[in-house]
């Protein structure tokens, strides 16, 4: 349970971040900021905890929500410059989100014991539907829609995760190494412009 709400708490953080970003560009007020970080922090884990039955949804269930996205509001507003001077800061935080978030909706399904063909269904799901959540009321066109390798960097995160696990049960060694395929996976692709694109 450890590992798990440490993930949720840092997944929460990174993708607030995100939306608030999003926001700020997109010139929104507090409020429309505060919203489109709290919809891009807990939509996916909504979506995801709907799906498998499990009710109340989290984030109704724990305050540590509420503070930690309000956290990341205040610290998009005023770390705002720095953020934005670091290279590809969004695509930063976007990526460290589902990166996250992928290895907590598999966790979460396993807990519900859910067989593993969902547990990745809902990794993909916890991780990228805040962004696209995130990315329809801001106008813009979700990055899962695009060229770009995205829910498939979550599906092979996911697929780590459970056959680490299943082989060594190492918790923190399989989480650990998830995360760190999805993370290297986007890098890559991106930097090499790697898409799934079919050629007509």
């Amino acid at each position: 349970m450890t590992w798990i709400y440490t993930l949720d708490v840092l997944g929460t953080l990174v993708f607030a971040i995100s939306g608030v970003l999003t926001a700020i560009d997109k010139k929104f007020d507090l409020v429309g900021s505060l919203i489109i970080g709290f919809v891009t922090a807990v939509g996916g884990g909504t979506i995801r905890d709907v799906l498998i039955g499990r009710f109340p949804v989290s984030w109704l269930l724990n305050r540590h929500y509420f503070v930690v996205i309000s956290l990341g509001l205040l610290l998009a507003y005023l770390f705002r410059g720095t953020i934005l001077k670091l290279r590809r800061s969004m695509f930063l935080f976007d990526t460290m989100g589902i990166a996250v978030f992928t290895v907590l909706g598999v966790q979460t399904t396993l807990a519900a014991g859910l067989n593993w063909e969902v547990c990745l269904i809902m990794g993909v799901i916890s991780a990228v539907f805040g962004g696209i959540l995130r990315d329809v009321l801001t106008n813009e066109v979700p990055l899962i829609f695009r060229r770009e390798i995205y829910a498939t960097a979550c599906l092979l995160g996911g697929v780590v995760y459970l056959s680490l696990e299943s082989l060594l049960g190492l918790r923190a060694l399989s989480t650990v190494t998830a995360i760190l395929t999805v993370l290297v996976i986007r890098y890559v692709s991106v930097r090499r412009g790697w898409s799934l694109q079919i050629n007509a």
